[in-house]
């Protein structure tokens, strides 16, 4: 037996070394260590097993590196497994299996493509697989579900509305706290109604409970009782409040009913309109009797919440009794665009309501600022008048705890006879207000007396330019500035008499009003000049030669008479350019203090004159008490002392008058003021001509040289016309003859 085996040796030692050879020949080529995930090609190169792969991609000759799985599930091109499939990534591979929510027809939970994908919507309610609280109802989405809450019932406080885990509680009646230190029978018993009917509140009988409150509130309207008799500061306190709170309770018992349009009516006129619909993109609009309301889902939805919405308009025509001789607040740009249209003669406005007090409320309470606006269209049977105008108003709560109508957030998009459009950013208790305006007429002797005084201080400007241009035995710095100040007058009151009511055409006006808010800047600049000179002029009295005083003014005067103003122009009108011409005038406007851009330099310029004014009385008169009988130099003090009083009238005092014109002196100061202003020009002219011995004698000089002139031209005329009459005569004896 042994040799048999013996025997067999040979062909099995023939058998293991039949396979040993190729393979002892590849473990020779494949020397090369090869990482992990990967196999030997040859002795220098390794391959990544499938699923792998390594920097330099599937083959690679570095020893050192190594292979990496690759995901194919994210990018750059990842395995698409279908509709509600996810791919899952896997060590080598992937695999696809049915979103959350979703499973496979064919049973099979793991699929390797989009073609074998069966994966449907999971039925969580219908199937048990919800987690939705019992005070909830389950409602399947796709590949999910929600928890709403049951018809009359709301989520619990600080859960949200429509998620896995809401909890809801039935809707409660919202508490309403009476008005503080009101004291009236009628108003208690109304509170005690709404109590009784806070007790027996139940989703179930929310229809009922809407139309007991419209009917209670319509009650107390129609019989107010001691309601009328409470001064108007407390009426103004309670109605409103009054409405308030029965927004609120018709805000929150409005939750319980189903979706739908609903109206309800008092037997006193009070009319309810609400819309319960769920979240969707048209408009929504109600309508009444009276009024028309039309708003956006944008504005009614609340970011939180994405349930039942609630959108309510209440009308309560015996309001107007109560509220309608509270105050009235306009916005502060509509009132100074009413006083620019009547030039500043608006005396007292009165007001009347036109339409019903209406109470506009949605879901959501943050109603301050709305997305997009509301719009309301009021009907009324009133039609405004030439002086009347039409607000679209809303009632604003005072610190006081009284209130006022106000227009802040409200305006009239149209207005028609009969009607009134308005568009407000926010919603609150509104209404549609008439304002009557006393308007006292314009004072025709103010227009007269203008025209001439303008008239004739052009007249005199332009004789006063003329006087300092050519007269040259008083040319010096001093006429230089006055020459200067006299153009820009002269040229001011010209433009001002021409073009000041030319407001045709807004570029043309806004032009306008440019120039002749550089040509007043700059007299006003030239005056400041003026003032410099003359107090500099009096400190140097006793010095001879005045040469630093004249080169100092001829270098600054012109740069800054005419760059300052420019500067302060260029300013204004790039921050502002269309405050450049009112409605009624070409010159600024007063929104946004825009009219500071001229009354600020001027007051500051009024300043500085007045400080060289007295700065030039206290030299004068320290020179006066110093003097010797030296007669020249006396009069030349007396004369400055003059010119410094005078120039103070004319240059400062004149326009100061301007910002007297309020209260009871307003029609005095307005006088004083255009009869002193528009004459100007003469003071000038009087001044600095007329009281000038200089100027007086060239007057002489000019006026003898005129006679001379013209009794020469008449010597010469009347020879003349004797010479041609003895011709005639010889003529005449020569033919005799």
């Amino acid at each position: 037996m042994r040799k048999k085996y013996l025997s067999l040796l040979p062909g099995l030692l023939v058998l293991l070394l039949f396979p040993m050879g190729p393979t002892a020949q590849n473990s020779k080529a494949c020397a090369l260590q090869c990482p992990p995930n990967s196999s030997c090609v040859n002795g220098t190169t390794c391959r990544c097993t499938p699923g792998f792969i390594s920097v330099s991609g599937e083959i690679f000759t570095d020893p050192l590196e190594s292979c990496y799985d690759i995901n194919e599930c994210g990018p750059p091109s990842p395995v698409y497994c279908g509709i509600s499939a996810d791919c899952q990534n896997l060590e080598g591979g992937y695999y696809c299996t049915c979103s959350p929510g979703y499973e496979p027809v064919s049973g099979a939970t793991i699929f390797r493509n989009e073609s074998e994908n069966t994966c449907r919507d999971v039925d969580e309610c219908s199937s048990g697989q919800h987690q939705c609280h019992n005070s909830t109802v389950c409602v399947n989405t796709v590949g999910s579900y929600r928890c709403h809450c049951r018809q009359g019932w709301e989520p619990k406080p600080g859960l949200w509305y429509k998620q896995m885990n809401t909890i809801c509680k039935e809707i409660s009646f919202p508490t309403w706290t009476a008005p503080s230190g009101i004291k009236s029978q009628a108003l208690s018993h109304f509170l005690n109604r709404i109590q009784d009917l806070g007790r027996n509140f139940s989703s179930a009988s929310v229809l009922n409970t809407v139309g007991d409150l419209v009917q209670e509130t319509g009650d107390l309207l129609e019989t107010p009782g001691d309601l009328k008799t409470l001064p108007f500061s407390e009426q103004h306190f309670v109605v409103p409040n009054l409405l308030f709170g029965l927004e609120n309770v018709l805000r929150g018992v409005s939750k319980a009913l189903p979706k739908g349009s609903f109206t309800f009516n008092s037997s006193a006129g009070i009319e309810l309109s609400l819309e319960v619909q769920a979240p969707s993109y048209r408009n929504i609009t109600l309508i009444q009797k009276q009024t028309k309301m039309m708003l956006t889902w944008d504005a009614v939805r609340d970011s939180g919440d994405s349930g039942l919405a609630v959108v309510g308009l209440l009308s309560t025509p015996g309001m107007d009794r109560f509220l309608a001789e509270a105050p009235l607040v306009l916005d502060a740009e509509e009132l100074t665009t009413l006083h620019e249209t009547h030039r500043g003669l608006l005396q007292e406005t009165s007001h009347i309501l036109l339409s019903d007090v209406i109470s506009a409320f949605i879901t959501n309470k943050d109603t301050e600022n709305l997305r997009s606006p509301v719009t309301f269209v009021f009907q009324h049977s009133v039609t405004p008048g030439p002086r009347e105008k039409v607000h679209c108003v809303y009632w604003e709560h005072g610190q006081n705890g009284s209130g006022h109508w106000d227009t802040r957030g409200c305006w009239v998009t149209r207005t028609r006879d009969n009607s009134t459009t308005c568009q407000c950013s926010h919603l609150s208790i509104f209404a549609v207000l008439m304002a009557h305006y006393s308007v006292q007429e314009e004072d025709s002797a103010l227009t007269v007396i203008t025209y001439m005084g303008l008239s004739l201080s052009l007249l005199c400007l332009l004789l006063a330019a003329l006087t300092f241009l050519l007269c040259k035995a008083i040319q010096n710095t001093s006429t230089s500035l006055h020459l200067q100040l006299s153009l820009c007058l002269f040229l001011a009151h010209l433009l001002f008499l021409t073009a000041i009511d030319r407001t045709e055409s807004k570029v043309l006006c806004a032009i306008i009003a440019g120039a002749l808010h550089y040509l007043y800047l700059a007299s006003f600049t030239w005056m400041l000049l003026v003032g410099l000179h003359l107090f500099l002029s009096a400190r140097n009295l006793t010095v001879v030669n005045y040469s630093g005083i004249n080169r100092f003014m001829k270098k600054a005067m012109f740069p800054v008479g005419y760059g300052v103003p420019a500067v302060i122009v260029a300013i204004s009108a790039a921050s502002r350019p269309h405050l450049y011409g009112t409605s009624t005038s070409c010159w600024l406007h007063s929104e946004k203090g825009f009219k500071w851009g001229f009354l600020g330099p001027v007051c500051a310029i009024f300043s500085v004159n007045l400080a060289f004014f007295l700065m030039t009385l206290w030299i004068l008169k320290r020179k006066l008490c110093s003097l010797n009988s030296e007669v020249s130099t006396l009069q030349n003090t007396r004369m400055l002392t003059f010119k410094a009083t005078a120039q103070l009238f004319i240059l400062g005092c004149t326009w100061f008058l301007g910002i007297l014109q309020v209260g009871l002196a307003a029609r005095v100061m307005a006088y004083l003021f255009t009869i002193i202003n528009s004459l100007q020009g003469v003071f000038i002219f009087l001044v600095y001509c007329l009281l000038s011995q200089q100027v007086r004698e060239q007057y002489r000089k000019w006026l003898k040289r005129i006679r001379k002139s013209k009794a020469e031209s008449e010597k010469y005329t009347l020879s003349s016309r004797t010479m041609s009459e003895g011709c005639k005569h010889s003529e005449i004896s020569q033919e005799f003859c």
